[in-house]
C-alpha cells in the first residue's frame, strides 16, 4: 500500500504537467517560473506583466486554495534561520538565472519535450540539491 503522502506528491506531480502542458498550448512559451518573474524584474516581460502577475499570483494562490478546501494544513521542515532561507532563495534564483531556467521550465516542460538542455540540467540540478543537503544538513548542521 502506498503512503498517502505520496499519492499528494502524484497527484501534485499531475497538476503541475497538466498546467504546463495548457500553459504551452495557450501561449505557445514553456511555463518556467524563473523566466516569468525573471522577465518582470529584467523588464523583458513587460509587455505581458498582467499574464506574468496572473501566473505569479496563481502560484501562491492555487496551494492555500487546495489546502483549504481540502481542510488540510501544510507542513513543512523548514529551518527557522532567516539567514539560512535568504541564502537558499539567493541561490536558487542566482542558479535558476544562469541555467536559463528552473525546475518547472526545464525538469517538467523540457524533459517532456525531450530536450537534452532540459535533461542536462534537470541532472545538475538534482546533483547540486544532494551536494546542498550533503554539505549544509550533515556536514555544517545548519539545516
Amino acid at each position: 500500500m502506498i503512503e498517502q503522502s505520496y499519492l499528494y506528491g502524484l497527484v501534485g506531480g499531475l497538476i503541475i504537467g497538466a498546467a504546463g502542458a495548457v500553459y504551452l498550448l495557450g501561449n505557445g512559451r514553456i511555463m518556467g517560473a524563473s523566466g516569468v518573474i525573471g522577465g518582470l524584474v529584467d523588464g523583458s516581460g513587460l509587455g505581458e506583466w498582467r499574464d506574468r502577475l496572473l501566473f505569479i499570483a496563481g502560484l501562491v494562490a492555487a496551494p492555500w486554495l487546495a489546502l483549504s478546501a481540502l481542510g488540510l494544513s501544510a507542513e513543512t521542515n523548514i529551518t527557522s534561520n532567516p539567514a539560512v532561507i535568504v541564502a537558499a532563495g539567493l541561490l536558487v534564483g542566482f542558479g535558476s538565472r544562469l541555467a536559463n531556467g528552473c525546475t518547472s521550465g526545464h525538469g517538467v516542460c523540457g524533459i517532456s519535450r525531450l530536450s537534452l538542455r532540459g535533461i542536462a540540467a534537470t541532472g545538475f540540478y538534482l546533483f547540486a540539491g544532494g551536494v546542498s543537503v550533503l554539505l549544509f544538513k550533515h556536514i555544517l548542521g545548519v539545516i
